[in-house]
């Protein structure tokens, strides 16, 4: 080989070399740029990534209710003797590590699925962002739809955000997607024993 032909070799290796590199940063830089959002909300299961909370007349505590969800993938609710007030399980959309945080955007979300079995009616709220988009707003009423019993065996139950209307009212103002902070899972009028489990609440 002439010494023309290897310089022109050596040249061709390193143009193909530059033109890999090349490439591979564009492709980098275009992900590390990509919507967080999107990525974030497709196909969250929030039983898998986030911490669960607890308030009213309940068996279990938080630390129970999460101890037992990373053990067996499961959150389980029992209702205690002689229930007082509302049982009222809640879960950040986006884990926080408290039971307020930042809203999420969930416009890139067409539903969620969840996957449940109950003993009584459960009314889930989905709780939205305080105009500031600083964290949830408390108290008033939530958009909300019903989670109908199932005592006997596992449901899933695919609910598009079209579903969720104000105080569960068909003519209700819908959910706002781009400013979610919570579910709520309630139990309103609970009974000795009452049992709410669920196995996954899947953003899609």
């Amino acid at each position: 080989m002439s010494s023309n032909q290897t310089l022109f070799s050596m040249k061709s290796k390193i143009f193909s070399i530059l033109g890999s590199l090349i490439f591979t940063t564009i492709l980098f830089v275009f992900l590390s740029f990509a919507p967080a959002e999107e990525i974030s909300n497709t196909k969250i299961d929030l039983v898998k990534t986030s911490t669960w909370f607890i308030a009213g007349p309940a068996k279990e505590n938080q630390e129970t209710i999460n101890k037992i969800r990373k053990e067996k993938a499961v959150v389980k609710v029992t209702a205690k003797d002689n229930p007082t007030g509302e049982i009222e399980l809640n879960v950040m959309i986006t884990e926080s590590g408290s039971n307020d945080g930042t809203p999420t955007n969930l416009s890139d979300s067409k539903y969620v699925s969840i996957t449940y079995k109950s003993s009584h009616l459960i009314k889930l709220q989905a709780r939205e962002g305080n105009l500031e988009g600083t964290g949830c707003i408390h108290g008033g009423s939530h958009p909300r739809v019903d989670l109908p019993v199932s005592d006997k065996k596992f449901t899933t139950i695919k609910i598009p955000w079209t579903d969720f209307k104000q105080d569960g009212d068909p003519n209700g103002k819908t959910l706002d997607i781009y400013n979610i902070c919570k579910f709520n899972f309630v139990n309103y009028n609970p009974v000795s024993g009452a049992v709410l489990e669920i196995k996954s609440v899947v953003l899609k």
